[in-house]
C-alpha cells in the first residue's frame, strides 16, 4: 500500500511524457492522416490493455468510416457499429453524442443487443471510446477514438481518463490541422488566380503590340480562341507568352 503513490506519480509522470511527446509529433504533422496515424499509435501504448485502436469519422454526408486502425480486426468491429447503428464509437461519434462512452462487458451489455453480442463472436468484450471534434457541426468532420480489449471490465478509471486526454489532445490537432489545410486551399488558390491574371494580362499585350489593338479586343481574342480550339483561356494565354516570337 505504501508504495502505490509512488506507482501513481510514475504512471502520471509517464503519462505526461508521453503527452508531451504526442503534442510535438501532431504539430509536425502534415495532414490529418498524419494526426491520426500518430493519435492511434499512442494510444496503444497509453491506455494499459488495449488490443485494438481505431478512429471513427463521420463525413459531411454522416456516413460513418474508419480511416486508421491498429488492426483488420478493428475495422470489422467498427462496421458491425455502423452496420447496427449501436455501440461506443456511434455514440460518440455523432453530434449530440457523449463525449465518451464504456462497455464493461460488450456480451451482456442490453444498450447494444445486436452489436454486443456480434463484437463478442469476434472475441472482444470491453469498449471504451472518446468524441473527436466534439463541436463539430456538418460538413465539418467529427468522430470517436476507440479502444477495444477481448477482456471484460479491462478499462479502469484511470485508463478511460487517459484516453479522454488523448482525444482531447487529437481534436486540437485535428482542428488546427484542418484550420492550415483550409488557408493553405485559400492561399493556392489566390496564388493561382494571382498567376492566372498575370500571364493573360501579359499575353494581352503582346497581342495588343503585334496586332494593334486594344485591352479589350485582345481579351476578345483570347476568349474566342479559347472557346474555338477548346483550351482553357489560362493555358492557352501562357502558350503565346512562352511562344511570343512565333507569333505571326
Amino acid at each position: 500500500m505504501g508504495s502505490q503513490p509512488d506507482d501513481e506519480d510514475s504512471d502520471l509522470g509517464n503519462l505526461v511524457g508521453q503527452m508531451v511527446g504526442l503534442t510535438a509529433d501532431l504539430l509536425a504533422a502534415g495532414s490529418v492522416a498524419d494526426v491520426l496515424e500518430r493519435v492511434v499509435v499512442t494510444a496503444k501504448d497509453v491506455v494499459s490493455g488495449g488490443d485494438l485502436v481505431s478512429v471513427t469519422l463521420r463525413g459531411p454526408d454522416g456516413e460513418f468510416h474508419t480511416p486508421v486502425s491498429t488492426d483488420a480486426v478493428a475495422d470489422e468491429l467498427d462496421k458491425l457499429q455502423y452496420r447496427f447503428g449501436e455501440g461506443c464509437c456511434v455514440e460518440c461519434a455523432r453530434e449530440s453524442g457523449p463525449a465518451a462512452a464504456y462497455s464493461p462487458d460488450l456480451a451482456h451489455d442490453d444498450r447494444w443487443p445486436r452489436f454486443g453480442p456480434a463484437a463478442a463472436e469476434l472475441g472482444f468484450r470491453s469498449l471504451a471510446s472518446v468524441a473527436l471534434l466534439p463541436d463539430a457541426r456538418a460538413p465539418r468532420l467529427s468522430g470517436a477514438l476507440n479502444v477495444y480489449s477481448r477482456e471484460p471490465h479491462e478499462f479502469d478509471p484511470v485508463d478511460r481518463d487517459a484516453l479522454m486526454l488523448l482525444g482531447t489532445h487529437a481534436s486540437l490537432a485535428l482542428a488546427a490541422t484542418e484550420g492550415v489545410t483550409r488557408e493553405q486551399l485559400r492561399v493556392e488558390q489566390l496564388r493561382e488566380a494571382l498567376d492566372t491574371r498575370d500571364v493573360i494580362g501579359q499575353a494581352k499585350g503582346i497581342l495588343m503590340v503585334r496586332r494593334g489593338i486594344d485591352a479589350q479586343q485582345a481579351f476578345d481574342t483570347l476568349r474566342r480562341t479559347s472557346q474555338n480550339i477548346n483550351v482553357k483561356l489560362r493555358d492557352l494565354a501562357k502558350t503565346l507568352v512562352d511562344r511570343h516570337h512565333l507569333l505571326d
